[in-house]
């Protein structure tokens, strides 16, 4: 009997975290849609120009959080994956300090010098008095909203994916709240939006603590040497800079392109440029999910070197992703007025203005969905660098170019055009490198991901069930492909010591996965399942078929650890 791998335990892994981390990102990006629609419901489709003049602001807070949450969560992931517990809760700790640092500047530096942030934010100075109002009462809450979404990443690597669902649900619930109380009630205006969202991310920043009552939680604050911290935060920056780098560029960006659309169709202008910024989040809401679903897993495999696991999980992602993205496409191209229903749009002189825009604007979500899962795709496999030139290109250079350029020859058309036109010159430019790198390399990668290639003489996969025939046959069956390696009994012995007792320790496992690896100096054997926390270094007094020592023996070297769990 064959025990081909089957990738079952891989795809109810991908199930496991897809299902939780989308409904996350949902929650965790609902709030921005719900002020932009109350504000449009009590206030009118005007005010949101307001809201687009502190969106580039917004951007920067989400650099800080992603650069040191995404960036610490991968290092941890990783940590965890080498069995380094200590330098694990040493990048947490060092990740949730620096986080609260930085965001506690930025708000102290908004309330001391905020004339300063009016002249970058906003260029019209009929709505400047509105943002100020707005900005304040914003800056109060971005210390708890960054604590609360890095504390979220890590904690996920953990397991904790239902408390980062319900922390990222009560922040929107508190929000939506609180926005009806503030703004219909109690006619606190364009400020009730600014503080509901504080009470929101204050709530919930408390709420997520709650990590640390619960026993199963690994994570924890440790002391660290001092000299360590210039390090640490220079392999977290890294870590973390190429998705960072996107809520970056589009700080940047967004202070570019709210100028120029304002300059030509004033402050309607920027309305309609803040509704179709909502569109595009709506749609980020489920590619951010699914990236940030595959984003621990391939970082994990890659870094076993597990490339067809990797493989799987990235095809899977990639038809998701475009399924979505072209759902969304049709979606607002051949209904624009869905938007002006969720905005309350009811100026008759307005409508066709944001009906042009809404058309135009949508053919871009595909393109910008594909890019997005590749961003972070690059990023879980460390092509830092492929990562951050394909960020830079489409989430500064062509945009901003492009809308420069087509705005002169096509006027206010070009500059929705550009979007479109961005996403379409980045996939090229994808492509052709795809296609150069496949050949420089000689095929070590593979395909539009890059996939690195393994030996299929060298590596064995297999998927067995979890009972005990089907370890004895496959011990067996291994022992057989390594004939002509000395050490294949010893192999054979060691795996079926392993499968045995995780088979024993469970009361259901359904599949394992076993990966041989046979190099020329070693011989290495990686087991995954889904079973219950079963350490083979730590010998079992209480089970009743613990041969573990014998492992321990005949191994050069046993590792264990409990990841994605």
């Amino acid at each position: 009997m064959t025990y081909e791998r089957n990738f079952n335990l891989l795809n109810s892994k991908f199930k496991e975290l897809f299902f939780p981390t989308l409904m996350a990102s949902i929650a965790g990006n609902f709030a921005i849609l719900a002020d932009a629609f109350f504000i449009s419901l009590f206030m009118g489709s005007s005010y949101l120009s307001v809201v687009q003049s502190i969106e580039p602001l917004a951007a920067f807070v989400n650099v800080v959080y992603w650069l040191i949450g995404l960036g610490g969560s991968i290092l941890c992931t990783c940590a965890k994956a080498e069995f380094d517990d200590d330098k694990a809760n040493e990048i947490f700790t060092i990740s949730i300090i620096l986080v609260v640092l930085i965001s506690v500047l930025i708000t102290v530096s908004g309330v001391l010098f905020p004339d300063f942030y009016m002249q970058v934010l906003c260029k019209s100075p009929q709505i400047r008095p509105l943002v100020s109002q707005y900005f304040f009462l914003y800056l109060i809450g971005i210390p708890f909203t960054c604590f609360m979404i890095c504390f979220a990443y890590f904690i996920k690597t953990d397991g904790f994916i239902q408390l980062q669902f319900r922390a990222f649900l009560m922040n929107n619930g508190v929000n939506v709240i609180f926005d009806i109380i503030l703004m219909k009630f109690l006619n606190f205006g364009i400020q009730g939006a600014a503080l509901a969202t504080t009470i929101g991310a204050v709530t919930s920043a408390i709420y997520i603590l709650t990590y640390f009552l619960d026993s199963k939680g690994t994570l924890k604050f440790i002391k660290f040497k001092s000299s360590q911290l210039i390090s640490n935060l220079i392999d977290i920056s890294k870590a973390g800079f190429s998705g960072a780098s996107i809520p970056l560029y589009t700080t940047i960006k967004l202070v570019f392109l709210n100028a120029l659309i304002t300059s030509i169709l004033g402050e309607m202008g920027l309305a309609a440029f803040n509704m179709c910024y909502n569109t595009l989040f709506l749609v980020t809401i489920f590619i951010f999910g699914t990236t940030q679903s595959i984003l621990p897993i391939v970082a994990l495999y890659f870094k076993e070197e597990d490339y067809n696991g990797v493989e799987y999980v990235v095809k899977r992602s990639l038809k998701i992703v475009t399924i979505f993205g072209i759902f969304f496409t049709v979606l607002f191209a051949v209904f624009p007025q869905a938007i002006l229903f969720l905005f309350n749009v009811k100026n008759a002189s307005d409508i066709p203005l944001v009906l042009n825009a809404v058309r135009i604007y949508s053919l871009s979500i595909l393109g910008y969905a594909l890019n997005f899962l590749y961003i972070f795709y690059t990023q879980s496999v460390q092509y830092n660098k492929l990562s951050n030139a394909i960020t830079v290109l489409e989430g500064l250079i062509l945009p901003i170019l492009l809308a420069n350029i087509l705005v002169y020859f096509l006027g206010a058309n070009g500059f929705w055009i550009s979007f479109c036109v961005s996403e379409v010159v980045t996939l090229l430019f994808i492509y052709l490198y795809s296609r150069y790198a496949n050949r420089k390399y000689n095929d070590e990668y593979e395909g539009f991901f890059l996939i690195k290639q393994n030996d299929n003489g060298k590596i064995f996969e297999y998927t067995i069930n979890g009972n005990i025939n089907d370890a004895v046959n496959l011990s067996a069956e291994i022992q057989e492909f390594l004939s002509e390696n000395k050490s294949a009994t010893l192999v054979s012995m060691a795996i079926e010591e392993m499968l045995t007792n995780i088979i024993n320790i469970n009361e259901n496992v359904d599949t394992i996965d076993i990966i041989v690896r046979d190099s020329d100096e070693y011989i290495l054997i990686s087991i995954k399942d889904s079973g219950i926390d079963f350490n083979p270094i730590v010998e079992n007094d209480n089970l009743e078929f613990d041969n573990i020592s014998v492992l321990n023996k005949i191994a050069y070297k046993v590792d264990y650890s409990r990841i994605l769990v």
